[in-house]
């Protein structure tokens, strides 16, 4: 991890809720409200509950598992694991849920999507060395 995606995590993990939902109910200024959010970047996990203008209920949204992968020449964006409240958007979002998008390329972003590659990068498990499970060939009892 280079020193500049650290500091990265270490920054979104500083930010305080109230200020992410603070910014967000400006831009989201007459659509909907912000009510609760959380990330978890080392773990890769967000949950989000807005309530959109109009609406009695607030819809929840929880994201598992996402990542930023390098693919030769371009970038992909994967979710593993996502649900909501409502049915509707569950459905939509198991359509989503594990496929690989391409994320667009834009020459002017490429430094910003080569660290977001980094940041959100897959933990790819160590590979495990295949036991000897044959007794014939076992030098133990």
């Amino acid at each position: 991890m280079s020193f500049k995606t650290g500091l990265i995590k270490m920054a979104i993990k500083w930010t305080p809720n109230k200020l992410v939902k603070w910014v967000a109910n400006i831009v989201l200024k007459d659509i909907a409200e912000l009510i609760d959010f959380n990330f978890d970047i080392e773990a890769r996990k967000a949950y989000v509950q807005i309530l959109l203008l109009g609406e009695a209920e607030p819809i929840e949204v929880w994201l598992d598992d996402f990542a930023v992968i390098k693919d030769q020449e371009s970038y992909k964006f994967i979710v593993h694991q996502a649900q909501s409240n409502r049915i509707w958007l569950s459905n939509i979002l198991s359509r989503v849920v594990g496929k690989a998008w391409k994320i667009p390329e834009i020459p002017q972003l490429s430094a910003q999507l080569e660290l977001a590659a980094e940041l959100f990068e897959t933990e790819t498990p160590e590979p495990q060395a295949e036991a000897e499970s044959d007794p014939e060939t076992s030098d133990t009892p």
